[in-house]
């Protein structure tokens, strides 16, 4: 069978072309910009009418719709991605024959409750209403896990984090739904291809849990310990949520806060039913054998980002208590000691804040191995002349000098992990 599965280069719909060629179908990919053999240009954005898909159908025997966005992004809007461009793609199916099409939409689209949901049921209704003697199906996912999908990695790093922070205290019902078994429902859909059939499912996970515990499920089965959970007031997310709004593609906005507050959970049976057997709960999305490199993956995560930011506080507020804090008198004293005397002395002070001070704020805006080596140069060197010159701060009981040494560490660390030069 040939299909064209448009959102290909996303996790959803690269997960199914995967599975489709293994069941020995000619995948055609729709994307935006074309790499490869195989590949079509499609574009939601400008494709609104059946005719911008009238060429793309022809000769093609199923259509895959999963194409979807979860924030607004300029041209990128809710009702051209999941409304209207889906309902000119699926008139341009009926015009050109197409007998099967898959509609991936959400779970909770029925409620229309956020523009979102809105967008996704608007194109749902259309194809189970207007598609002739096909077969339309329209399958309505709760949370996706999937090793390589975004919002599974963010969950796993929020999870590897040693303080959950739970938004509303993290009680919202989900049930996750494990890709593997989302594809397996696609290609058992495609199997009875040619059947005028007409079906909405909505494909949940065996195991309904809180938040709270859909982080500490996958804490445990990363090899973690339990964190430590504080909850975060309604009131608090709701105001997060209203200030994120202004950032452009920003996760958390007030639809998305209002989403997670409704849950994403449904009765199994009917997907397991469409399924032929129980889909996968939650306990198992992560393997033993790949507990550790997930583990590992989600640490380094936040791991660089906390070192980063700790090594800019060291190097901002060095800067500050130098220029400001402390006695000036006491820092030209020190200086005198290295033969500075006047306004040489001056100048290497608040040169040297000044440098402190760059060297902060790049860590925090412009990372790189090149920083990182500039910055151990310069504590070295001041080691060395600090130990030479007033050997006395090495006995010192705050140890201001010893400190270097995780300093150094830290670097060191960064260093070896980033990739830009």
């Amino acid at each position: 069978m040939k299909v064209l599965i448009c959102g290909a280069s996303g996790f959803i719909g690269r997960a199914i072309a995967s599975r489709l060629v293994q069941d020995g179908h000619e995948v055609v990919h729709g994307v935006r910009r074309p790499r490869r053999s195989g590949d079509i240009a499609i574009d939601y954005v400008t494709h609104l009418s059946a005719n911008d898909w009238v060429d793309k159908v022809r000769d093609v025997d199923a259509v895959i719709n999963a194409v979807g966005i979860i924030v607004e992004r300029g041209a990128q809007t809710f009702s051209r991605m999941h409304a209207e461009a889906p309902i000119a793609l699926f008139e341009a199916c009926r015009v050109q024959g197409v007998r099967h099409i898959v509609q991936i939409s959400a779970l909770g689209a029925h409620t229309r409750e956020t523009p979102y949901f809105a967008s996704k049921c608007k194109a749902d209704e259309f194809l189970l209403s207007n598609h002739g003697d096909g077969a339309a199906h329209v399958i309505r996912p709760a949370l996706v896990y999937g090793a390589a999908g975004a919002s599974a990695r963010l969950f796993r790093v929020l999870a590897s984090v040693p303080i959950h922070f739970l938004p509303a205290g993290g009680e919202q019902i989900l049930r996750p739904v494990h890709i593997d078994d989302l594809c397996d429902l696609v290609s058992r859909l495609l199997t009875r291809h040619g059947e005028a059939s007409r079906s909405c499912i909505d494909a949940v996970g065996a195991t309904e849990i809180t938040y709270r515990q859909m982080l500490g499920t996958y804490r445990t089965s990363m090899g973690l310990p339990a964190a430590c959970p504080i909850p975060i007031p309604s009131a608090l997310m709701r105001v997060s949520a209203a200030v994120y709004a202004k950032v452009p593609g920003a996760p958390l906005t007030p639809d998305t806060w209002r989403m997670l507050q409704r849950g994403n959970t449904a009765e199994p049976g009917p997907f397991s039913t469409a399924l032929g057997r129980a889909p996968r709960g939650i306990e198992t999305f992560i393997g033993a054998n790949e507990s550790r490199s997930l583990r590992m993956e989600a640490l380094a995560t936040w791991h660089s980002l906390l070192l980063r930011i700790s090594l800019a506080i060291v190097w901002i507020g060095t800067a500050f208590v130098s220029a400001v804090a402390y006695p000036k008198a006491d820092s030209l004293e020190r200086l005198g000691r290295f033969g500075l005397h006047g306004l040489t002395a001056d100048i290497a002070l608040y040169g040297a804040c000044a440098l402190d001070l760059a060297f902060g704020i790049a860590t925090l805006v412009k990372p790189g191995r090149a920083l990182w080596l500039s910055q151990a140069v310069l504590i070295i060197g001041y080691t060395v002349l600090i130990a030479a010159v007033m050997p006395e701060f090495l006995i010192e009981p705050f140890a201001p000098i010893l400190k270097n040494v995780p300093i150094l560490a830290i670097l060191f660390v960064l260093f070896s992990e980033e990739t830009r030069a």
